[in-house]
């Protein structure tokens, strides 16, 4: 299929898919004209790439799980550099929570220091 077929197809857009190909995620083989022609192998790697991209990770975090898929395994997480990068994600995300938590503790402590020290008063 041409470009645009895939791009229409995956819900993306043209500069998207050779972005992806610019990065090495993604190869067209070249038809004599010089257009480019995906096959619906490409098609699933492009919907590993933006299912995971939804989900927040990055493209560089795509690569093991488009790996995974171009190596014949059927889905892009049964390879362990994959579960790798969900284990990584997964820690960076409890780290966040983490802080979000204790900025969280630390507001909701100042408040209740402020309506002490005015009650319902102010304002």
């Amino acid at each position: 299929m041409r470009i645009g077929e895939l791009a229409k197809q995956a819900g993306t857009t043209t500069r998207a898919l050779r972005f992806y190909e610019s990065q090495g995620l993604l190869s067209a083989h070249r038809e004599a004209n010089g257009y480019r022609d995906y096959s619906d192998g490409d098609a699933r790697l492009v919907e590993e790439i933006l299912t995971l991209q939804a989900v927040g990770f990055s493209l560089e975090d795509t690569r093991p799980f488009v790996e995974c898929l171009r190596a014949g395994h059927e889905t892009g997480d049964s390879c362990t550099d994959s579960i790798d990068v969900y284990r990584r994600r997964l820690a960076e995300i409890d780290a966040l929570l983490a802080q979000l938590s204790a900025v969280r503790a630390s507001l909701a402590d100042r408040l209740t220091a402020a309506q002490a020290k005015h009650g319902d008063s102010c304002c």
